[in-house]
């Protein structure tokens, strides 16, 4: 994909990303130690704690001006076979300050060394964790929403399913920020050669292979493995999806969208022109990552019920 395909305020910091050399194992297990000894974001205004006890992890972010018992369970992305928790620090921060809320950011054991249901499980106990110590923390644990980025809105999606299928508590709201969702856009060989920036289906291909262990696209996955093999959508949360319209998985987070419209779930689909894949993250600064953020975090403000 040519530089002048992407908005033009994002093509400097575009330039300076280098290459992910995921299949090789010594390259993927230095960016894994690199993110692990990233030192955490704190911002002023916002209490950054870790629960203890808890494997692989729980990262909680109270803002000191708490206005609402509502909660978030955030999961950070990386194809599901790299990155952290800490990496989101500025994100979770910043959203629970601004909208005066608990998040809670799930650690989670990476592919392909953990394939599926190791993350998802993971996951899962995060958000038993947080209902568990919702009275603690101050939440009440019927307004919690789940939401993620790339492989972790995929999880995020899964562990709405997962959750509605369970019959206990269920988060309010899904919120996905350019989910990782169908193993079968990896299994198209002819997306490999429009070379998708910052996240490419050749790159795709090695993170589905490793969590589901198997060739993306194969006949029969586990239940929850894959967000968008799920037929029916029905009684799912409402559910916010944003992504660029030049990212990988466009098209497959587009329709999802139209499925859970047509299995009437409430959900807001939007689309940022010329955005590569997670932008929002690597180009924070910029007009074009506030203002979409501002958008989603509008969204979710209303999403969350409010104080009684």
């Amino acid at each position: 994909m040519r530089l002048s395909a992407v908005a033009p305020e994002l093509r400097g910091r575009l330039r300076l990303m280098p290459p992910l050399p995921l299949e090789r194992t010594p390259a993927r297990r230095l960016m894994q130690v690199a993110t692990r000894r990233m030192p955490p974001a704190r911002q002023p205004g916002v209490t950054l704690g870790l629960a203890p006890g808890v494997t692989p992890g729980i990262r909680v972010y109270r803002p000191r001006r708490r206005r609402s018992g509502a909660a978030l369970l955030w999961i950070h992305g990386g194809g599901l076979v790299i990155g952290g928790a800490v990496q989101d620090d500025r994100l979770c921060g910043s959203t629970a300050l601004e909208l005066g809320i608990t998040v809670v950011s799930a650690e989670y054991r990476l592919a392909p060394e953990h394939p599926y249901p190791a993350a998802l499980d993971d996951c899962h106990a995060a958000w038993t964790w947080l209902q568990e110590h919702a009275a603690a923390l101050g939440v009440d644990p019927s307004r919690v929403a789940v939401g993620g980025q790339s492989a972790g809105g995929g999880l995020a999606a899964a562990l709405a399913q997962r959750l509605h299928d369970a019959g206990g508590p269920r988060p309010v709201a899904q919120w996905l920020f350019c989910p990782m969702l169908d193993d079968r856009t990896a299994a198209r060989r002819d997306l490999d050669a429009v070379g998708h920036r910052v996240w490419n289906n050749r790159l795709n291909r090695f993170g589905w292979r490793s969590y589901l262990g198997a060739e993306p696209g194969s006949p029969d996955v586990p239940p929850y493995a894959v967000p968008a093999r799920r037929e029916d959508l029905g009684g799912l949360p409402p559910a916010w999806i944003g992504v660029g319209d030049i990212d990988l998985f466009h098209d497959e987070d587009r329709d999802y969208a139209r499925r859970l419209r047509a299995a009437g779930v409430d959900t807001t689909f939007h689309v940022v022109p010329r955005a590569p894949h997670g932008f929002e993250a690597w180009a924070a600064g910029t007009g074009l990552a506030r203002d979409y953020l501002a958008t989603a975090r509008a969204w979710l403000r209303k999403a969350l019920p409010e104080d009684a």
